[in-house]
């Protein structure tokens, strides 16, 4: 079982090349800020279902996950702020290697990245799909690096 570097390194990589590969059959154009947005992605979904446990992994995804909710708040996203919060608890709720290391939450836990800006601003699903695939893919990184599937 790799430990938080091994993961990083994983979601780099699945990720990096998931998003090289989609660039290069033209299924997302050659944006340098969202690509980096969806690598971002790729790399923090990759240490999300360790966060359920005292780790470095979890040091490094919670102090990332708190600097982007203070810079929602202090953007005056309160809304987006509390939405973070919230979903970054969610690991506390199970036990580690629990319902975090499944593949049903694989598919689950990203569905927000969809689902909310179409509830908020009625945006197209399309237009954040390849958010929610980046995540996917990340988490996915993870599940296989730990040898769950």
């Amino acid at each position: 079982m790799p430990g938080y570097k091994g993961h990083l390194a994983g979601g780099a990589a699945l990720g990096g090349s998931t998003i090289a590969a989609a660039v290069y059959f033209s299924y997302l154009p050659k944006d340098i800020w969202l690509l980096a947005a969806l690598f971002s992605i790729a790399v923090m979904a990759s240490l999300f279902p360790d966060t359920d446990t005292e780790s470095k992994g979890q040091n490094f995804f919670y102090s990332i996950m708190a600097l982007t909710d203070v810079v929602l708040i202090i953007n005056k996203y309160y809304e987006w702020a509390a939405i973070l919060g919230l979903f970054a608890m969610l690991p506390a709720l199970g036990k580690h290697r629990g319902w975090t290391h499944t593949w049903w939450a694989m598919l689950i836990v990203p569905a927000p990245i969809m689902i909310l800006p179409w509830i908020f601003f009625r945006e197209d699903w399309m237009v954040t799909l390849p958010f929610y695939l980046a995540a996917v893919v990340g988490y996915f990184s993870h599940l296989l690096l730990d040898r769950e599937f």
